[in-house]
């Protein structure tokens, strides 16, 4: 069983910045990719972001590139999401979760992913 602890949510106005974490604990596997996901009010999860445990490589969704970078520190166990320019837009439930089982293309869809996290709301004022 895979742990994941979201931290670092909260409120900020448009054009601040936030930086969210996910611990990971619990079973860990050989190779897999961490993915940031949102869930804005009445709306279903998208993907946001991604990192690859072993290797590093990071994948964005349009919305957030340039504005947003994901990094994991390997020795902490845990992935990051910095978070700049925000807007109103990227008001949210923010989610982290683990895929296990991946080809050449990230996985965007939320049914991919395995484990996840509770959330942690994020709100950008206007």
């Amino acid at each position: 069983q895979v742990q994941l602890v979201e931290s670092g949510g909260g409120l900020v106005q448009a054009g601040g910045s936030l930086r969210l974490s996910c611990a990971v604990s619990g079973r860990t596997f050989s190779s897999f990719r961490m993915g940031w996901f949102r869930q804005p009010p009445g709306k279903e999860r998208e993907f946001v972001a991604g990192v690859s445990w072993s290797l590093g490589t990071v994948y964005y969704a349009d919305s957030v590139k340039g504005r947003f970078t994901c990094s994991r520190d390997n020795a902490k166990n845990t992935v990051y999401l910095q978070m700049n320019s925000l807007k109103p837009e990227d008001t949210a439930v923010y989610y982290c979760a683990v895929d296990r089982v991946y080809g050449s293309r990230w996985d965007l869809l939320a049914s991919r992913y395995d484990y996840w996290g509770q959330g942690t709301q994020v709100t950008v004022s206007s």
